[in-house]
C-alpha cells in the first residue's frame, strides 16, 4: 500500500510562505498523480493542487489548482528526492488546515488511506 508522509507546516503570519513535503518510501512517486488536500475545523477534506504522474499527458495539462489558491500556491516534483512540494504563498488566515497528500485517479479523487498531514496556521 502507498504510504506518503506530509512536512513542513507551522505557524505563519499573513502573507507569509511555507513549502510542504509529501515523500514516500519504498516506491517511486513519479509514476502516482498526487493531490494536496486540507480540512480545516469542522469544514470537509478539500482538494487544492495536484500534479500528473510524470510524463502522463492529463486533461488538466500537468497541474491544477483549487480557485481558492491559484496565483499563491505551487505544486511541483523533484524526482532525485522523491518528493511533491507545495509552495505556499500570500498565505491567508483561511489557509489555515491540516494539509495532507494523496495519490489521486484521473478523475482528481484520493485514492487510499491518509496520513497524519501536517498543520498550517495562518495568524498574526
Amino acid at each position: 500500500q502507498v504510504q506518503l508522509v506530509e512536512s513542513g507546516g507551522g505557524l505563519v503570519q499573513p502573507g507569509g510562505s511555507l513549502r510542504l513535503s509529501c515523500t514516500a518510501s519504498g516506491f517511486t512517486l513519479d509514476t502516482y498523480a498526487i493531490g494536496w488536500f486540507r480540512q480545516a475545523p469542522e469544514k470537509t477534506r478539500e482538494g487544492v493542487a495536484y500534479i500528473s504522474a510524470h510524463g502522463v499527458s492529463t486533461y488538466y495539462g500537468g497541474t491544477e489548482y483549487a480557485d481558492s489558491v491559484k496565483g499563491r500556491f505551487t505544486i511541483s516534483r523533484d524526482r532525485a528526492k522523491n518528493t511533491v512540494y507545495l509552495q505556499m504563498s500570500s498565505l491567508k488566515p483561511e489557509d489555515t488546515a491540516v494539509y495532507y497528500c494523496a495519490t489521486v485517479d484521473e478523475l482528481l479523487l484520493p485514492v487510499g488511506s491518509w496520513g497524519q498531514g501536517t498543520q498550517v496556521t495562518v495568524s498574526s
